[in-house]
């Protein structure tokens, strides 16, 4: 196996860099818009809908299917959009609708209270959400957006249809050179481990510290 990986590594460490740098901006991106939508959906009853509506649709259909479709989509108009940019956007728009899930539940687990104390003192709702209820959400919530950044890492495979040259793409570049699918395989699954595993102890650290805090 490492005779295999000396001569195929290049193909493997390049998709593994893309695969990282597409999971970095898609989270920062879907993080972005997750808050957007989750602060949408506090706003009223109405105009929420709009949020719901789009976190169910995202969370109710698979991500293949929307990268297939964002990819496509330009083609209606004549506009070819790049892969990678596709790739980007569809994790993205993926990731922040369960971002914007975390941050809902973060909204609601504070007391409400909270906001009753700060309209109390003459603050508008907006402001009052900004500066008093989402500071406490954020804390609360942010063990749950690291690990949606480990689940990112994951599912970035499946941009893979697009032709985005992420791991599982090189993957199944190696395994057509070499007629042999299964070294590529445990290859690619020992890479993936490599980058969520120490991430997923750094968070059960993050979070030991927190509640030591509380």
């Amino acid at each position: 196996m490492i005779a295999y990986f000396a001569k195929y590594g290049s193909f493997f460490v390049q998709g593994a860099l893309t695969t990282l740098w597409m999971s970095l901006g898609s989270v920062i991106c879907g993080t972005l818009l997750g808050i957007g939508i989750a602060l949408l959906r506090t706003v009223n009853k109405y105009v929420g809908i709009i949020g719901t509506a789009y976190v169910e649709y995202t969370r109710g259909t698979p991500l293949m299917v929307q990268a297939i479709i964002i990819y496509y989509l330009p083609a209606l108009i004549n506009v070819n959009i790049n892969k990678y940019l596709a790739g980007l956007v569809a994790i993205s728009l993926n990731s922040a609708a369960y971002v914007a899930e975390i941050i809902r539940g973060g909204i609601n687990s504070v007391d409400k209270g909270q906001m009753e104390a700060a309209r109390s003192l003459g603050m508008p709702q907006g402001l009052a959400m900004r500066q008093v209820v989402l500071p406490q959400a954020i804390k609360n919530i942010l063990p749950s957006l690291a690990n949606e950044f480990v689940a990112v890492i994951k599912e970035s495979s499946i941009i893979s249809v697009i032709g985005v040259t992420e791991l599982m793409f090189m993957e199944g570049v190696v395994g057509s050179k070499t007629y042999n699918p299964l070294p590529p395989l445990f290859i690619a699954s020992a890479l993936y481990f490599c980058m969520t595993f120490p991430l997923s102890k750094l968070i059960g650290v993050f979070e030991r510290r927190m509640r030591a805090s509380d």
